[in-house]
């Protein structure tokens, strides 16, 4: 199983979640498009009026209610996020027009492409430089080959939804059950906004499996 993180998607009552390492990347590609500047890899964090609320947790809206679904392992709790980016710049370029531009298309991607939510985006430019330098690949998905489709109702259910890539099992397994959840981890089609397929996915696996409680979703890659 992967270090990484888990990044709640949409709202408390969507049940979703992304991989960190696959919005990170998503997100540094964005702001790569922006001329000017050399941004390195985004940092992620409850935004500060949650920052202090660890575990589960409870939604802003609802302070005393508890979360509906359950939180994946390393996953954070559903809540706005604080995305803090560093950036090298080039010299002799307005900083503040930079700055907007970064920060218009962090959230572009993340809100509109992604379906994080995000209260906060934080850029610091720490160093001016004379020409940018060459730009490295971004990371590979945290997976490798998708594993076979077990034979559950649930799974099957899952890659029939459009927009999903395969199942996978970075964060645990492609379907997991408890008692009363059941969790898909699959990889998005890019192209595809992950949390609308997520939206459509618990629909779908939650006809297909009409014993859980609850159904929650990992995204844990973007291919």
């Amino acid at each position: 199983m992967t270090t990484d993180r888990l990044l709640p998607l949409g709202e408390a009552a969507d049940g979703a979640w992304i991989a960190e390492r696959a919005a990170g990347a998503a997100l540094t590609a964005a702001a790569r498009g922006v001329r000017g500047v050399a941004p390195e890899r985004p940092r992620f964090r409850l935004a500060e009026h949650r920052a202090g609320d660890g575990g589960g947790g409870n939604s802003p809206d609802a302070p005393d209610a508890p979360d509906a679904f359950p939180v994946p392992p390393s996953g954070l709790p559903p809540a706005p996020l604080r995305i803090t980016l560093d950036l090298a710049a080039v010299a002799g370029r307005p900083l503040p027009e930079l700055a907007d531009r970064v920060r218009a298309a962090l959230l572009d991607t993340a809100e509109g492409a992604l379906g994080l939510v995000v209260a906060e985006v934080d850029l610091r430019v720490t160093d001016l430089l004379d020409t940018l330098p060459e730009f490295t690949a971004l990371d590979g998905p945290a997976g490798g080959i998708s594993p076979p489709a077990p034979d559950d109702p649930a799974a099957l259910a899952a890659l029939a939804v459009p927009g999903v890539a395969a199942l996978t099992d970075t964060f645990g397994g492609p379907v997991t059950r408890t008692a009363a959840d059941v969790r898909v981890e699959v990889a998005v089609t890019a192209g595809h906004r992950p949390l609308d397929v997520a939206r459509a996915l618990r629909t779908a696996v939650t006809a297909a499996a009409p014993g859980a409680t609850t159904v929650t979703v990992v995204v844990s890659e973007l291919r």
